[in-house]
């Protein structure tokens, strides 16, 4: 609904609202009394963050010459990037040094200071009225996309054949579906599906939905490994993330300023390559690694995640007419928020079912004894020999979800290939209206 707020309300507006909002949002979450109250307050706090992407990027294309856009969605971009990789660095820090409270409440200046200079700053766009709020395809969508992804989340624990599972699969289908109809019917739609007909759109969600998949893979397997693979504390495993987040955030800057020069073609197939090596080369993850060996794989990693995702998500919606830019905006979030996380709960269930087959396997081939050890020291071989295959056998799912994320990357690198950069005087390319 992000587009229908901008345009109703005002651009400025609705993102100083939305800042304002994550900001109380966070407070409450930094007050929770209990994991029920965190997981409500977590929702409220989503809401103004799910608007504020798709304000923002809309923003961008307003305000900024189209000639500079390459430039500004690099600057842009550093945000976009770099902060989730900084973020377990920040967060580490707050868990195992002061409280875990602060990861939500170092968030509450932060947004009321942005939501201020929003509000002095930002230029003002004017809402207009006229176009109403299309319900029936906000329940669809809003249905549907709640439906897929619990199912995808619990289907390791509930089993993917179980009733449960099936209903939500078959439910979240059918009301996918009938958003579709919807938006293809209604002369307001919540989310103008038309723009699916341009291909250099279509075409860089596909690739920005594999470099999602690949962010957010990445950036929860290897801390979560580090720790229960290594040891590591949180703030520890954070600090070893963040040479790659520094990697990203300095070539982001860079691909933007070479977007204008250059186009996207260029910028996309070396960027996807260069992550999709990177993602391969953690492909290596061991218990006995080095630092020096995963700071060096995530660093290509990071190297090449900078220099595609803004190039391929300006190229995308550059090329849309720009009285779409806002529905463009929001479809580029919409797609990219569920690719993520939908790949992420599919990753961690091939992962558990991975991890199952392979502890049944390796626990077959040790040798049993003839009775189990009794004394303190024969516990403590076998608790011994019990972690290490536990942790031997969690790097190996790993390591193969590594591959499996760089070959769904790689694959981007053929529609890289294709890409052009609009021209500043290109007219539109889709259907305005019925």
């Amino acid at each position: 609904m992000s587009g229908w707020l901008a345009e109703r309300f005002g651009l400025a507006r609705i993102y100083a609202l939305s800042l304002a909002g994550f900001a109380v949002g966070s407070a409450l979450c930094g007050i929770a009394g209990n994991l029920g109250s965190l997981i409500v307050f977590r929702v409220l706090q989503a809401i103004p963050g799910g608007i504020m992407p798709v304000v923002s990027m809309t923003m961008v294309y307003v305000i900024v010459p189209r000639e500079k856009l390459g430039q500004a969605m690099g600057i842009f971009g550093v945000g976009i990037v770099f902060a989730p990789a900084t973020g377990p660095v920040l967060g580490g820090y707050f868990v195992q040094h002061l409280d875990w409270r602060l990861v939500f409440l170092v968030n509450v200046p932060v947004g009321l200071l942005g939501a201020l200079a929003a509000h002095l700053v930002l230029p003002r766009t004017a809402g207009r009225r006229g176009r109403r709020f299309d319900l029936p395809g906000f329940t669809c969508i809003g249905l549907g996309l709640f439906a897929v992804l619990l199912a995808a989340e619990e289907g390791s624990d509930w089993g993917w054949g179980g009733y449960r599972i099936l209903m939500l699969l078959t439910f979240g289908a059918l009301a996918l579906a009938a958003f579709v109809v919807v938006e293809l019917s209604v002369d307001q739609p919540l989310l103008d599906l038309r723009a699916f007909r341009v291909w250099p759109f279509t075409s860089s969600l596909l690739m920005l939905a594999a470099l999602q998949v690949n962010m957010i893979a990445t950036s929860f397997l290897i801390p979560v490994f580090l720790q229960q693979g290594q040891g590591k504390q949180a703030f520890d495993a954070g600090l070893l993330m963040l040479p790659s987040a520094v990697a990203t955030g300095l070539v982001t800057p860079i691909a933007g300023q070479l977007y204008d020069k250059i186009g996207p073609r260029w910028l996309g197939v070396f960027g996807l390559g260069i992550c999709a090596s990177g993602t391969y080369l953690l492909g290596g993850i061991t218990p006995n690694m080095t630092r020096a060996d995963l700071i060096a794989w995530s660093c290509v990693w990071g190297l090449g995640l900078g220099l595609s995702i803004m190039p391929l998500m300006t190229a995308g919606l550059a090329a849309l007419p720009p009285a779409r830019t806002n529905e463009g905006s929001a479809l580029n979030n919409v797609v990219r928020q569920t690719a993520g996380a939908l790949g992420l709960a599919v990753l961690n269930a091939l992962s558990t079912s991975q991890q199952a087959q392979l502890f049944a396997d390796r626990t077959a081939l040790t040798r049993a004894t003839a009775a189990p050890p009794t004394t303190p020291e024969g516990l403590g071989e076998l608790y011994g020999r019990y972690r290490t295959l536990s942790v031997q056998v969690l790097a190996t799912s790993y390591a193969n979800l590594f591959l499996v994320v760089a070959a769904l990357t790689g694959a981007g690198v053929l529609l890289a290939l294709f890409l052009r950069k609009p021209s500043a005087t290109e007219g539109p390319q889709m259907p305005v209206g019925h």
